[in-house]
């Protein structure tokens, strides 16, 4: 009896490290977390160094596989525009997703 229970809590005890031991798994390499940390610093710095952008403290750029996410809000669609297209002028960018909101004046 006691080898019953003893091969359940061996099998058990198999299975958690194996379900442990794959979901710490990342599914990014570190050269490409690298090169998005890279990316998202470009992408920042171009936006900084625009003169017409330079005053927008609101936008938050995320990277994940050469795809940046830009979020926050502008105060109208031609800085919408013009965020979108720094970040894809950065080397390594594959496509950016503009979530940016336009602020509404009322």
């Amino acid at each position: 009896m006691l080898k019953r229970y003893g091969g359940i809590l061996l099998a058990g005890v198999v299975l958690a490290a194996g379900l442990l031991a794959t979901g710490c798994k990342t599914t990014t390499t570190a050269g490409t977390q690298v090169d998005d940390a890279a990316i998202k610093t470009s992408v920042k710095a171009k936006l900084a160094s625009d003169v017409r952008l330079s005053t927008l403290t609101n936008i938050e750029v995320n990277s994940t596989n050469g795809v940046v996410t830009l979020a926050g809000q502008v105060h109208n669609p031609d800085e919408k525009k013009l965020a979108e297209t720094i970040a894809k002028s950065v080397k390594g960018v594959v496509k950016v997703n503009n979530d940016l909101q336009v602020e509404k004046k009322g």
